[in-house]
Formats: C-alpha cells, sequence, structure tokens
C-alpha cells in the first residue's frame, strides 16, 4: 500500500436493531457508542434516516446529532444519510444551518435517495422519480448554502418563492456535504458536478466492491467537466467489521445477533448478503470469504482496508457499518482494538515511534555509558560537598586564634 499520511476513521449507524428489542434502550446505546468512539479518536459518525421495516429506527438524523454533539467533544457528525426526496429542500437546508452552528462546524450533510422502498410507498413517491428529485433538491440546498440573492425554484413537488435562509452557515462556505452512492452511477454523478464528497456505501458487497473504480472515475470525469476537482482525501468507503483477539473469540462473538442481521436483508431489504448458509458459522464463512465483512482479528480488518485502498486506488475515510452482532461489552471492544492496533497502521505514527525506539536501542551503549558517568560525578560531587562542611572554614580558623 502507499503511504497515506492520516487516514481517516468512522462509524456508519443505520442503525441495525432486531425487532424484539427495546428500542428505547437501543438508542441509548448508540448514543452511548457515538461517546466512546469520540473517546477512542474516531473521526466522524453517520446516521440513517428511515420509517419503516422496524431495524432501523432513527427517523431523523438531525435530532440525533443535536443529541450526540451534545455529549462529544471532538466527533464530527453527519446525516447518513438525509432522504431528499422526503423532505422540502428549504426545511431541511434551515436545520441544517442550524445543526452547523450548535456543532460549531462539526455537521455534515450526507444526502441520498431513499434506501428503503417502504418508505418511498408510504409517502407516494415515485422510486423511478427519487434520484431526479434528489437532484432537484440538492441544487435547491446548495444555492441556499451560498447564493447571496433570494432563492426561486418551481418543481412538480416543491415551490420557493424569493426564499432566504435567515442564517449564513457557520461553516464557510458551507457544511461538508457528501453524495451516497451504492452501485449505479447517479451519486458520483452528482458529487463531481457540484464538487462534492462520496460516501460509497456497500463497498465491500459484491456489487459494489466491483464499482469502486466506476465510482471514481465518474466522480473525476463529472468533477472535471463541472470545474470541480474530485479528492480522494473526500472519499469515504463503508463496511461491516467485528474483530477481536482471535478468530475463535470473534466468531464466539458474533453468535449473539449475526443470524438476525443476516435474516433482515435477506427477507426485508432484500440484499442476499451470506448466500445460503443458515447456521451462524457458514455465516462467518461465506461473508470473510467473498470480502464482504471481517469477523476476525486485527490484521484481518488491516487486510480489509489495504484490500479496499488497491481496488479504489485511494480513499480517505473508512467507516464501520454499524451492527450488533455481539453483545455491548464485545462490541465497545472490537472498536477499542481497531483504535489500538490497526488506526496506527494508516496514520503515519508507528514509523515514527519504530524509528524512536530503534535510534535509542542502537546507541543504548553511548547513553548508558553518558548516564553512568553523570551517577558517578553526582556521587562523588556530593562527596566532595560533604567533606568542605566538615572542615573549619580559614575564618572560623582565624577568629579561634585570636
Amino acid at each position: 500500500m502507499d503511504a497515506v499520511d492520516r487516514m481517516n476513521f468512522g462509524i456508519f449507524l443505520a442503525p441495525f436493531h432486531p425487532v424484539g428489542e427495546n428500542p428505547t434502550y437501543s438508542l441509548q446505546r448508540d448514543l452511548e457508542l457515538i461517546d466512546w468512539l469520540d473517546h477512542l479518536g474516531y473521526d466522524e459518525a453517520w446516521f440513517g434516516e428511515h420509517h419503516s421495516a422496524g431495524y432501523e429506527i432513527i427517523a431523523s438524523p438531525e435530532v440525533f446529532i443535536a443529541t450526540a454533539a451534545a455529549r462529544t467533544r471532538r466527533i464530527r457528525l453527519g446525516t447518513g444519510v438525509s432522504s431528499l426526496p422526503y423532505h422540502h429542500p428549504f426545511m431541511l437546508a434551515d436545520r441544517m444551518v442550524l445543526l452547523d452552528h450548535l456543532t460549531m462546524g462539526r455537521a455534515m450533510l450526507g444526502v441520498g435517495p431513499g434506501a428503503l422502498p417502504s418508505d418511498a410507498f408510504m409517502l407516494g413517491i415515485d422510486t423511478l422519480r427519487q434520484r431526479e428529485m434528489m437532484e432537484e433538491s440538492l441544487e435547491t440546498i446548495l444555492a441556499l448554502f451560498t447564493s447571496d440573492e433570494p432563492v426561486s425554484r418551481e418543481y412538480d413537488w416543491f415551490t420557493l418563492k424569493n426564499a432566504r435562509l435567515q442564517l449564513k452557515p457557520f461553516s464557510r462556505p458551507h457544511m461538508e456535504v457528501g453524495v451516497a452512492a451504492q452501485v449505479s452511477p447517479s451519486g458520483s454523478r452528482l458529487a463531481g458536478k457540484y464538487g462534492l464528497s462520496l460516501l460509497s456505501l456497500g463497498a465491500t458487497s459484491q456489487g459494489g466492491f466491483d464499482a469502486l473504480g466506476a465510482h471514481w472515475s465518474i466522480w473525476d470525469e463529472m468533477s472535471a467537466e463541472s470545474g470541480h476537482e474530485a479528492e480522494r482525501s473526500k472519499w469515504r468507503l463503508v463496511g461491516p467489521m467485528h474483530i477481536a483477539h482471535s478468530m475463535d473469540q470473534a466468531r464466539k462473538d458474533v453468535e449473539f445477533g449475526l443470524a438476525k442481521w443476516v435474516e433482515y436483508f435477506q427477507k426485508v431489504a432484500a440484499l442476499p448478503l451470506a448466500g445460503e448458509a443458515t447456521e451462524v458459522g457458514d455465516m462467518v464463512e461465506a461473508m470473510n470469504n467473498s470480502g464482504l465483512a471481517v469477523i476476525g482479528t486485527p490484521d484481518d480488518a488491516a487486510a480489509q482496508i489495504e484490500r479496499l485502498w488497491k481496488q479504489s486506488g485511494g480513499f480517505g475515510t473508512f467507516l464501520f457499518m454499524a451492527h450488533d452482532w455481539a453483545d455491548r461489552e464485545a462490541t465497545l471492544k472490537s472498536y477499542e482494538l481497531f483504535a489500538r492496533f490497526v488506526m496506527p497502521q494508516f496514520q503515519s505514527t508507528i514509523p515514527w515511534l519504530k524509528d524512536s525506539r530503534d535510534w535509542a536501542a542502537e546507541n543504548r551503549p553511548t547513553f548508558i555509558g553518558a548516564a553512568g558517568q553523570a551517577i558517578m560525578k553526582a556521587i562523588s560531587d556530593h562527596a566532595d560537598d560533604r567533606q568542605a562542611k566538615k572542615s573549619p572554614t580559614a575564618s572560623t580558623e582565624g577568629g579561634a586564634a585570636g
């Protein structure tokens, strides 16, 4: 892998909480997790927006960000993602600028067309129109963020008349905006067209992994055509992991909840992620062998990032896809192990420590010799001082003689 000055790390929290658990407590555990990530030095966290299917229970990422921001110090917090066709763009832009001020620049806006067809169905939105609606909204939101003149727009689903935001964004020219992309080219095209960041969701799935090269090519091409520059540092890749000190322990940990997660994707989200596997052990094998997930050790996690780097050509941030595969303690431990043993390999910190250690070891005889001489000198100086204090001074002798 080519040298990376500092890769960033974070989490993409849909979240995925199995039906049957207390949802109130699940949300509190989500907040606890963000506290823990902030403590461990993770860079960012993104929160989903969903309105059906029972698992992904954050309906408003903006509300969640406001709550999490009050509990944390430095971690950046993004909507992952706001489903643009579900909102009037003026109202969403207004709320995000408020968050930008409340968090003093830690808020980020992630955008997408909407992931669950059941959400669109309930809102009476034609799924064939979602990506068009997304672009209409995105262009309008960016205009509201940056235009000094009133903004007017009229589409079949929203209208703006001489609209302007009361608050100028805290972040200049505006908060970071990232566009979600999976397999289709629409996300990459919009990110390039408007000079935005790119969120490659499902980067480790077979389709998503195969599309990484295309994501970059389309993003880069559209950026150039629109007078922007695609920056790999603004590219985020998302994938699931659970790590432990040993492979056996990791496998044991995910017996807690992996099967329920796989069942949700197979039967509700319609993504057969583990093939025909029905036993947890077979699911682990299928997911590890396909590259979809890492269920293993810190070394396995590092190898996955290397694999993604090679396939993509380079990126700026890796985001864990959050899940409840393991219980609370094992989940928190997984993030801690990653922070301790994997992050430093991609942030250029280990070579400096190693060089300093090796330099000290190579020059140890010189340093030990000098230290020994200093000790002997201190002993000698002390002895001379004590001896001098025991001997009468010349003035004292003169006074006694008189």
